[in-house]
């Protein structure tokens, strides 16, 4: 099996797959290693560089027809990758390569699935690093994940994680907390961050928000997808109890010779126990649907031991 597999996704960085692809091979030399490039509907020499280099190292080149997406392309490269450890990196020769060994011995000496790199000194400029604070803060605040820097492209993943992971949307952008939601350990190491020297970054705003939409969907995923009921039905139990109370106020009201007919109280009241019976109704659907859906398993297994193949423990 091989070693290490090397994942990089890359959109219109014909300028640096070669110089990447030689820093890997002199990174890691010394093991069994691939490296798995995935072009993202690039519009540029990016592929000719790709398979320009896989005629020199073991490359593997995916081309995707159009712009996926990061979260599509690491996907594809895990599937492709055999390594027993999966590494990614950008493809903008900012994540250092030659981190790559220390973050396996991380990994191993920490017993972790996932070391994360954390770009400690980073040299992005400042629009760039303030929106990345304050995603990171709120990631770690909502997930309770503690890794300051949840979106550095440097990343070892033990294979079997990595292959657990489905991507789509801004996911990539989460993965530790993907991670650490299937019951791996997860952790993070200080990494060598460089500036950017060909091209130009793909940040954009409108990724700030799709992230934001994406971070959502983790977060209800990870607490609600087997119990959709929790959440519908609290909410719905008190949107349905505010109605009810206002709606016994005005009752207590009109039983003592007081019109409520032109209140707009009683709509309120109306109002919130009909949104707080569809939410209800909402959930209970949920549940109908988990519970006959086929293959779906509320768990995640990690580690699985035969008679006879444990040794003492630890």
């Amino acid at each position: 099996m091989t070693d290490i597999s090397v994942v990089v996704p890359a959109r219109d960085e014909e300028k640096s797959i070669a110089a990447l692809v030689e820093e890997t091979a002199q990174a890691l030399g010394s093991l069994r290693w691939e490296m798995v490039i995935v072009d993202d509907g690039s519009t540029d020499g990016t592929w000719e560089e790709i398979r320009r280099a896989s005629t020199v190292h073991p490359v593997t080149g995916i081309r995707f027809g159009r712009n996926q997406g990061k979260a599509a392309a690491l996907s594809a490269g895990f599937a492709a990758a055999s390594g027993r450890l999966i590494a990614t990196m950008d493809a903008d020769l900012q994540d250092d390569p030659a981190e790559i060994p220390a973050l396996s011995a991380e990994l191993e000496e920490r017993g972790l699935d996932l070391v994360s790199g954390w770009k400690r000194n980073r040299l992005d400029p400042l629009s760039k690093r303030l929106p990345s604070k304050f995603f990171n803060s709120v990631v770690r605040m909502t997930t309770g994940l503690p890794l300051h820097d949840f979106n550095c492209g440097l990343k070892l993943y033990r294979g079997e994680a990595a292959r657990r992971l489905d991507l789509y949307g801004e996911m990539h952008r989460y993965t530790p907390v993907l991670v650490s939601q299937l019951g791996y350990r997860v952790g993070e190491k200080a990494v060598n961050h460089r500036p950017r020297r060909f091209g130009r970054s793909k940040y954009g705003l409108a990724r700030f928000f799709r992230g934001y939409a994406d971070l959502l969907t983790v977060l209800f995923l990870h607490r609600y997808s087997f119990r959709p009921l929790h959440f519908f039905g609290g909410i719905g139990t008190t949107l349905f109890a505010g109605g009810l109370l206002v709606s016994a106020y005005l009752s207590v009201l009109w039983l003592g010779g007081e019109s409520i007919g032109r209140r707009p109280l009683l709509l309120l009241g109306v109002f919130l126990m009909m949104i707080g019976f569809q939410f209800v109704s909402l959930g209970l659907l949920g549940e109908m649907v988990l519970r006959f859906m086929p293959g779906k398993k509320p768990f995640n297994i990690v580690e699985t031991i035969l008679p006879g193949t444990a040794g003492p423990p630890d």
